[in-house]
C-alpha cells in the first residue's frame, strides 16, 4: 500500500468514547454521533474514528475508539449532550495512506497499511492513537473512501 508522511494539525473534536469490540463499536458510535450532530445542529467539519489501542495485544472487549466530528475551538457541547466528550487529536507527523473499504473490511486496509509502514525503514511508529477520516458515507453502500492516519518518527 501505498503512502506519504505529512505534518498533520491538531483538531479538536467531539464524540463519544468507546470500549469494546470495533467492528461493534464503531458502528454504534457513528450512530450516535449521527444522531447528535443532526439533533442539536452541529457543523462537523470531519467526520473521524480515532484508535487507542492495538488489537494484536489488548483483548476485543477493551479495545477503545472515539467516533468524532472536528469543530471549531470555541466549540462547547450543547446542552442534553449526555455522554459527549470534547478532546484533541495531536499534531504531528503522521504517514497517511487513502483507501477504498469494500463490505465494512477496514480491518483488512489497516492490516495492509501497518505492514507497509512497518516495512519502511525510514520511519518508525510511535504507538500514538492513529485515525480514520471518512470522505464519505459508505452506510447505505458498504463502500467507504478513507484516510488512514499512523502517528511515525524518523528512524535513528
Amino acid at each position: 500500500m501505498e503512502f506519504n508522511v505529512q505534518q498533520v494539525h491538531e483538531r479538536k473534536v467531539a464524540g463519544f468514547h468507546m470500549v469494546g469490540p470495533w467492528e461493534k463499536t464503531v458502528q454504534q458510535g457513528f450512530e450516535q454521533l449521527s444522531l447528535w450532530v443532526k439533533s442539536h445542529k452541529v457543523v462537523g467539519e470531519e467526520w473521524l474514528a480515532v484508535y487507542y489501542d492495538n488489537p494484536d495485544v489488548v483483548p476485543a472487549e477493551k479495545l477503545r475508539c472515539d467516533t468524532v466530528v472536528s469543530v471549531a475551538e470555541d466549540f462547547t457541547v450543547p446542552e442534553n449532550s449526555e455522554g459527549v466528550i470534547t478532546t484533541r487529536i495531536e499534531a504531528g507527523q503522521y504517514a497517511v495512506a487513502r483507501a477504498r473499504v469494500d463490505n465494512n473490511d477496514f480491518q483488512q486496509q489497516w492490516e495492509s497499511f501497518f505492514d507497509a509502514v512497518e516495512g519502511d525503514n525510514r520511519y518508525q511508529i510511535t504507538g500514538k492513537p492513529c485515525f480514520e477520516h471518512y470522505l464519505n458515507d459508505g452506510s447505505e453502500s458498504g463502500v467507504w473512501e478513507i484516510d488512514m492516519y499512523i502517528p511515525v518518527a524518523d528512524q535513528v
